[in-house]
């Protein structure tokens, strides 16, 4: 079952500060707080778009030799 804790509970602010700089290069109004009004195409795109970034992230860092 999923769950919605954090692994690293320190991250929490970057993390959220992370899902709306996703949101905004997709085009998508995320609010703080409550976002129940969003459709399921705009969350999964937020999302996808924020996956899609911690693999080019990862990606970089393999290249330079900076991962774990």
């Amino acid at each position: 079952m999923a769950s919605n804790k954090s692994l690293v509970p320190e991250a929490k602010q970057a993390l959220e500060q992370f899902k709306m700089q996703a949101a905004s290069e997709v085009g998508v109004p995320l609010n703080q707080g409550y976002n129940g009004d969003l459709t399921a195409r705009q969350a999964g795109s937020i999302g996808g778009q924020m996956v899609k970034k911690m693999i080019e992230s990862y990606e970089n860092s393999m290249k330079t030799g900076s991962a774990r």
